[in-house]
C-alpha cells in the first residue's frame, strides 16, 4: 500500500514545446505543462468540457526522452508524484507552484 500514497496517473497534451535545461554536473531538466479534458452535461443538457492544466517535470533520461521526441500538441500518458515547492518572487512575495515529477512517460498517437 505504500507504493500508492503519492501517485499521479495522467494522460494528456503538451500545450507548449518542454522547456529544456542541462545543467553543467550533466544532469537535464525538462519542464512542460499538459491539459487533460474532463467532459459532462450540465443541468440543462449541454455538453461541457473543463480543461485542467498540469505542471510537469522530468530529469535525467526521461528528460532526454521529452527533449528528442515530445513538442507541442503530443498526447502523451504521465506517471509520477505530487511536489510542492517555494520561492520568492523579484518583489518579495512567496510563491508556490504544485508539479508533478514524471517517473514514467509513455507517448501516445501518431
Amino acid at each position: 500500500m505504500n507504493t500508492l500514497r503519492n501517485k499521479v496517473q495522467l494522460i494528456g497534451n503538451l500545450g507548449n514545446d518542454p522547456e529544456i535545461t542541462n545543467f553543467e554536473s550533466g544532469k537535464t531538466l525538462a519542464k512542460f505543462a499538459i491539459a487533460t479534458n474532463e467532459s459532462y452535461k450540465n443541468a440543462q443538457g449541454e455538453k461541457v468540457t473543463d480543461t485542467q492544466w498540469h505542471n510537469i517535470v522530468a530529469w535525467g533520461k526521461t528528460a532526454q526522452i521529452v527533449e528528442k521526441y515530445i513538442t507541442k500538441g503530443k498526447e502523451v500518458a504521465i506517471e509520477g508524484k505530487l511536489t510542492t515547492r517555494s520561492w520568492e518572487d523579484k518583489d518579495g512575495i512567496k510563491r508556490y507552484i504544485t508539479e508533478v515529477v514524471c517517473s514514467e512517460l509513455l507517448m501516445l498517437g501518431k
